[in-house]
């Protein structure tokens, strides 16, 4: 179940728990282009997203994701997402989109230390992205979150694990 609540410090996104609802979560690899990737995003024993898979670079693929339609959440005065997570010291994508039906996603790339930690991301600093390539129109600024999700690229053949406590606005 994806929780919403307000205040003035902090905004849930989605908090991951053992009784956690992720079936509103999709994965999408890149065999939606002809590739072999396969991810899959489910609940561990402590009740943590966990999102784990392999990519793969055959037939032009290099990618898996997984993403969350999150209905219009406001932004109101919140300024960054922050992320509590456990990746496995690669790095990973955080993707945003202002509007769902948007072709465009605003994204941020973050390194995983192996260990527990908090992802700080600036709005502003995610950048607009269409299928890999920086597109020339400005950071994202807009007043609402439609869409979130992470991904998992990589130019070689490899597998990966990223474990998903919490994601909020601050």
């Amino acid at each position: 179940m994806t929780t919403f609540c307000f205040n003035q410090e902090s905004q849930i996104i989605f908090e991951f728990n053992k009784k956690s609802n992720i079936n509103t979560w999709q994965v999408v690899d890149d065999g939606v282009m002809g590739g072999r990737s396969v991810g899959q995003f489910s609940l561990n024993e402590e009740g943590n997203g966990l999102f784990e898979g392999h990519v793969s670079i055959e037939n032009n693929g290099g990618f898996s994701s997984i993403r969350l339609n999150t209905n219009d959440l406001q932004i109101h005065t919140h300024k960054t997402i922050s992320l509590s997570l456990k990746g496995d010291g690669s790095v990973y994508q955080f993707r945003l989109k202002g509007s769902r039906y948007e072709r465009h996603s605003y994204i941020f790339n973050f390194q995983t230390s192996g260990k527990w930690e908090t992802i700080e991301i600036p709005l502003q600093d995610m950048t607009p992205s269409f299928r890999g390539f920086k597109l020339e129109i400005s950071n994202f600024d807009q007043d609402a979150i439609e869409q979130i999700g992470f991904l998992k690229a990589s130019k070689k053949n490899t597998s990966f694990q990223l474990e998903i406590k919490h994601i909020h606005l601050k």
